[in-house]
């Protein structure tokens, strides 16, 4: 893709989510919204194959599905109030028919079919931004109107998100899909606790845009997308593997890694707020996740690839490691122990 052109995609998307930022009228934050879209699809078909369109024609088709519920909810309450600002959505119609749509914006159970099979049609680093970047906007509106949201049908979101996100995964071979699942058990983490304790939506997604960053970035450097190529990973590199298996047991929120921090508040929130059966699913949902995380753990520490063949040695084309994925590494594996302090400031 020629640069100047990548260039102003990239500016695209950042100023498509900027103005849903700061934006305090649903006009503008639609504008945003639908900014955002039409700047990652030309993205999604740079590579010029049937896949990547099919992916395209289904994200657009979606997303253009979300954006018109959002407008028609954001009618819909003007209708009823008089004015079109974000943080007055006061009429339950309106606000449950805007969550559904900006779920759908999103990836959540169960409008989530569409996930696994547009991420399965991206390279990984398109499939990165639509995983982390493209997620900022919608959960920044929801969490502007978190106040007014429906309890139980967050819940009932969440919850089918993660379980969903769990059973999914674990059948899968492509790593894009088990990684749009993922994605889709973590956003289930955050919308159960969003109308209970926003700021504690915020840091879970904080945390998963850090180890799926990792994840995606690491994939990338072994240059593969499938769960049998990651038994070439260790003899080409030893250290990278070993560091990418971590972060995928961070992902699955095993202690004493970063990725148990989110799930060991939300669980404990949800306690204090008297839902222990709520709590109790959302622990056994992570379970499935779990299982298909360590299934590439196997895969990639625990077996070795048969080598019959007098080939150039693979580490030759490997891509070179950058800065930014040591970084993310060591975040993904070490913030545990600055949890009190991430407490103190969340009350």
């Amino acid at each position: 893709m020629n640069p100047y052109i990548f260039t102003i995609l990239i500016s695209s998307l950042g100023l498509g989510t900027t103005i849903t930022f700061a934006s305090s009228n649903w006009l503008l934050a639609w504008m945003g919204l639908e900014i955002n879209t039409l700047a990652i699809i030309p993205l999604m078909t740079q590579q010029h194959h049937p896949r990547a369109i099919e992916a395209a024609t289904k994200y657009f088709l979606t997303q253009a599905t979300a954006a018109a519920l959002i407008l028609f909810a954001g009618t819909m309450n003007a209708w009823m109030l008089g004015e079109w600002n974000i943080n007055h959505m006061s009429d339950p119609l309106s606000t449950s028919l805007l969550t559904t749509a900006l779920a759908l914006k999103i990836g959540l159970a169960p409008m989530h079919f569409w996930l696994p099979e547009v991420l399965q049609g991206l390279n990984l680093t398109t499939g990165l931004i639509l995983s982390t970047w493209q997620k900022l906007a919608p959960l920044a509106l929801m969490y502007q109107i978190s106040f007014n949201m429906n309890t139980t049908l967050l819940i009932i979101f969440g919850l089918t998100s993660t379980l969903i996100g769990g059973w999914g995964g674990l059948n899968q071979t492509q790593l894009r899909k088990i990684l749009a699942y993922s994605s889709i058990a973590h956003l289930g983490w955050m919308i159960v606790i969003l109308n209970i304790m926003p700021n504690l939506t915020m840091l879970n997604l904080f945390i998963y845009i850090i180890m799926t960053s990792t994840m995606f970035l690491a994939f990338k450097n072994i240059s593969t997308t499938k769960i049998n190529t990651l038994t070439m990973a260790w003899s080409k590199t030893p250290t990278l593997t070993t560091m990418t298996m971590l972060s995928l047991l961070s992902l699955g929120g095993l202690p004493p890694l970063t990725g148990f921090m989110p799930k060991w508040l939300i669980l404990q929130e949800l306690t204090k707020q008297n839902l222990p059966l709520i709590a109790t699913l959302m622990a056994m949902s992570a379970l499935l996740s779990l299982f298909f995380y360590l299934r590439m753990c196997y895969a990639m520490t625990l077996t070795i690839s048969p080598n019959i063949y007098n080939t150039t040695t693979p580490w030759r084309f490997m891509h070179q490691t950058t800065t930014l994925l040591p970084t993310l590494m060591i975040t993904t594996l070490a913030l545990l122990p600055i949890t009190p302090t991430i407490i103190t400031m969340m009350t």
